[in-house]
Formats: structure tokens, sequence, C-alpha cells
């Protein structure tokens, strides 16, 4: 019998939004401000909603309208323990998402994801590559317009005209190296600099990007 079809598992991208208040008119107006930022970055994209930091007794129907209506695609949600909300908000449609399986790794209690994405070729404008698993290596130059983004570190072993964006999952010891660095953007854990906020003297320098004490900073390294 000729096979219909097959299943194989695939990691796919996917952006998880960590929503800090309850109240809509917060999340609208960060969300709003965030696309404005990142137009082409959100467009359309698949997010999943962390709501681990969020009390049992939220709205999760007015949440949901609202990020719908920011063209963003609602895949799950993840980081819920009561088990009346995530009922309800599995009757709601949402899916609930775990990583407990041992091959979703991630950043928990100070243990790093255990290997490394590497990509070779030129990551060319407009192309968006995420590393979910591991800390993301390239041999080679990133466009501008091109993203590259991981959960864990970005090392940049060329020029890198584009944006780069470390600890996308929140994790805050993430760092970012480049050989050259012209970027676009440069944000770990949430926390960016635009190109206009990147000191001058790092442009087309070897830099280390970190946070320190929740901000962002830098060290040159030639």
């Amino acid at each position: 019998m000729k096979k219909i079809f097959e299943l194989k598992e695939k990691n796919f991208n996917c952006i998880v939004i960590y929503l800090k208040s309850d109240n809509s008119e917060i999340i609208k107006k960060y969300l709003e401000n965030k696309i404005k930022i990142f137009p082409k970055f959100f467009n359309n994209s698949p997010v999943v909603i962390n709501i681990s930091s969020l009390s049992p007794n939220i709205n999760w129907i007015k949440i949901k309208k609202i990020i719908t209506s920011m063209n963003l695609s609602i895949m799950g949600f993840t980081g819920c323990n009561n088990e009346i909300l995530k009922k309800k908000i599995i009757k709601s449609g949402t899916p609930f998402l775990t990583t407990k399986n041992k091959k979703f790794l991630k950043y928990q209690n100070n243990k790093i994801i255990k290997k490394n994405y590497i990509i070779n070729t030129p990551v060319r404008s407009g192309q968006k590559i995420y590393s979910r698993n591991a800390d993301l290596i390239i041999i080679n130059n990133v466009s501008s317009g091109a993203e590259v983004i991981s959960n864990g570190n970005i090392h940049i072993y060329g020029s890198l005209y584009g944006r780069a964006l470390a600890g996308a999952d929140g994790n805050q010891e993430s760092q970012i190296f480049c050989t050259k660095n012209f970027s676009e953007l440069i944000s770990i854990s949430g926390e960016y600099w635009l190109i206009d906020q990147i000191p001058k003297k790092l442009i087309g320098k070897s830099v280390n990007f970190y946070l320190k004490n929740g901000f962002l900073d830098a060290l040159k390294l030639n």
C-alpha cells in the first residue's frame, strides 16, 4: 500500500510572549510599540503566550482578542499551574503547550541547553533564523534586513549588518558575539539597542554584547 503520509518531529520558529500584566490596555500599548519597531518581525508571526507571571483570575478571552487583533497567531499557551484556569483557556480553543519533554531543552536553574545550531552560509536580507534549543553560531555574514534569533547565545564569525536577538525566551545570561559589528539592532532578553543607540566606538569592531544589571552593555574585543 502506498504511504499516504508520515509523521516527523520538527521544530518551528515561534515567538514567546511573556505577559507581566493582565491589564488589556497595557498589553495592547506594549504590543503596538513593539510592532512599530519590528513590523516585519511580528507580521503574521506565530506566538506562544507565557502566563506564568499572571494571577489565575485573568480575562483570557480579552487578552486573546487583543493579541490576535495585532495580526499575531496564537499557537498555544504555557506557564499555567492553575488547573481551573488551564481548563478555561483550553476550552476557549487555545492548546496548552508543555516543555517537560527532554527534547525541549531550555535554560532553567542555570542549566544550559546542550548543543549548537551552526550556519555556514551567508544569512541574506529578508531571512529569519531562529535557534530555539541551542546557541546559534554563524560562520559567515548576516546581511542588512536579516534577523538571527536564539534563546541562547549568538556567535557571528563574520560581519553583522542585520539584527541579532539573543535570550529570546527571557534568559538574561545570554550574550552576543560578533567579529565585525555593523548591526541594525542588538537585543538580549527584550533589552535592545537600535542602530543609532549603538556606541560609535563599537561600529566595525569585534564586540561582546551582554546584560549588566538588567541593561545592555558591550565590550569591544579589538
